[in-house]
């Protein structure tokens, strides 16, 4: 560590719906990762990392909270997330950091703190509060886009159109590169942003930096070499049945969920339904993601060789991650949401290089999106507020313990407080648009609200989750089982950010959470 240093660096990286095996250190047959391999190497990559919620937003709020859904109800992209909850920003202040952003946190800020004509509550991008803000990108990218008109670019078309292919719009989507160049990405300017950055740091104070790359999120279309560097033949089979219609009879969300997916939000300009791309379009949409992926790798490798020179990468730990992941052509779908794995299973590797004991450990113990703010916390000496629902893994890096769950848990509402789509469709209120999932090593169980049958996979006979057997009465204990220890889950995690403590004639007794700074 460098000379009166007391505290290591911390770089803190997510993209934005990369799945978990999408990574050539995880075995991917295809996808090639050499930067976030390196990272591996060095440090943990943890195989069975699970999202907490979807989309952005609520999948964001579990990671910085290091809460479920049902504790911080942020329940879509809009939801307020309450003020007094704690998050991993405040949380680095209080450990005398000055927690810096690059990107976005997509954090709707709580009303009650704001008048009714504020700017602010117009927009569901706002910063997590704790965070001093470098470079602020959410969807828009103005930012990303004045850079490109310093370039020489036309801007004009602005978001999303920007990101069309010059091989124009067709019934197929095309391997065509946007206008802009591989040294032009949102992805590379927000890298050499933070580059820029870490060379004006003095090497004796400790930083904290949150890097959040919106890439591999669609719209799905990337520069050269990438739009042609993966092929769209072979690869692994998509994980679905014959055709959307038998999928679509296995539950009423589905048959809501294949309706309502639209081609638009993946490329831009394209008609229709994305249920009616055939086996070429989503093999050719796979290999453009993997491409996209390729290139935030290549962008990963430039903040490691800038850390190396500016020697702070002996004293930087480390996170790469994602807030979820994506469907990419498994059942038929495209995006995120519902309950099905390749939506929620996304990458996680802890690099500390205090800890090289660890270097190049692969650990398959469940872990979930809320425990990367413990892991951190313990990681640069915090103190773990009480009422996290994550738990640290630093025991799993330092090979003490497997510890972990023997359960994966994630939830996903499907509410529209503006347009009540899933309310009027389903005839329920908005608090009942919810499922809440248990994923074991061998079953999943999905429990819906609002009187929706539940859904129960065999996944050692059936790891694609095409057969629900949950009326099947060979499985009745199994399924009574799950729903029990679905409901243990939720009992166990009830907010305790007071109810660890007493008020006694000694005074307190206990733990509680920090007041919000």
């Amino acid at each position: 560590m460098a000379r009166g240093k007391t505290r290591p660096n911390v770089l803190l990286i997510t993209c934005d719906q990369w799945r978990g095996d999408c990574l050539s250190a995880a075995g991917h047959p295809v996808l090639r990762t050499p930067n976030a391999d390196a990272l591996a190497a060095e440090g943990v990559l943890f195989r069975r990392h699970f999202a907490g919620a979807a989309p952005c937003a609520p999948a964001r709020a579990c990671l910085y909270t290091g809460l479920y859904q049902m504790n911080n109800r942020v329940c879509r992209n809009g939801t307020p997330l309450d003020v007094r909850h704690d998050n991993l920003a405040r949380a680095a202040r209080r450990a005398g950091y000055d927690p810096t952003l690059f990107g976005y946190t997509d954090v709707a800020p709580d009303p009650r703190r704001h008048a009714g004509n504020d700017p602010v509550l117009r927009s569901y991008e706002g910063v997590l509060p704790g965070f001093a803000v470098r470079v602020l990108l959410p969807e828009h990218q103005k930012r990303w886009l004045s850079f490109l008109s310093s370039q020489g670019l036309n801007v004009r078309a602005g978001y999303p159109d920007i990101h069309r292919s010059t091989g124009g719009v067709s019934e197929h989507p095309n391997r065509a590169p946007p206008v802009y160049g591989r040294d032009q990405t949102p992805s590379a300017f927000l890298a050499g942003e933070f580059i820029r950055w870490l060379s004006e740091q003095d090497a004796r104070t400790p930083w904290f930096a949150h890097l959040s790359f919106i890439s591999p999120h669609p719209p799905f279309v990337t520069p050269e070499p990438y739009n042609t560097m993966f092929p769209a033949e072979g690869g692994p089979d998509f994980a679905r049945g014959a055709d959307w219609r038998t999928e679509a009879r296995m539950h009423p969300y589905l048959a809501w969920e294949y309706d309502k997916q639209k081609q638009r939000k993946f490329i831009p300009g394209a008609k229709g339904k994305v249920r009616r791309w055939n086996e070429e379009a989503f093999r050719t949409i796979r290999a453009i993601y993997w491409g996209m992926i390729a290139e935030t790798d290549a962008q990963l490798g430039r903040i490691w060789n800038a850390l190396k020179q500016e020697r702070a990468w002996d004293d930087t730990i480390v996170v790469l991650t994602s807030d979820h992941a994506e469907m990419m052509g498994d059942h038929f779908m495209l995006g995120k949401g519902g309950f099905f794995d390749p939506s929620f299973h996304i990458p996680l590797i802890v690099r500390d290089p205090s800890r090289r004991g660890c270097r190049g450990a692969q650990s398959t113990a469940f872990t979930e999106a809320v425990d990367i703010f413990p892991t951190l916390l313990e990681l640069i000496g915090g103190e773990t507020p009480p009422q996290l629902d994550g738990r640290s893994l630093v025991p799993v890096m330092e090979g003490r313990t497997v510890a972990g769950r023997d359960a994966a848990h994630w939830e996903f509402d499907f509410r529209s407080i503006a347009k009540s789509e899933a309310e009027r469709h389903f005839g329920i209120e908005s608090h009942q648009c919810s499922l809440s999932v248990l994923r074991t090593e061998q079953h999943k169980y999905v429990h819906f609200a609002g009187g929706l049958p539940p859904l129960l996979f065999d996944l050692e006979k059936d790891p694609a989750e095409l057969n629900d057997v949950t009326a099947d009465p060979a499985y009745a204990t199994i399924r009574l089982n799950c729903a029990e220890r679905l409901l243990r889950w939720r009992s166990e995690h009830l907010d305790r950010t007071l109810s660890l403590a007493e008020l006694t004639a000694d005074g307190v007794v206990g733990r509680f959470a920090p007041s919000p700074a």
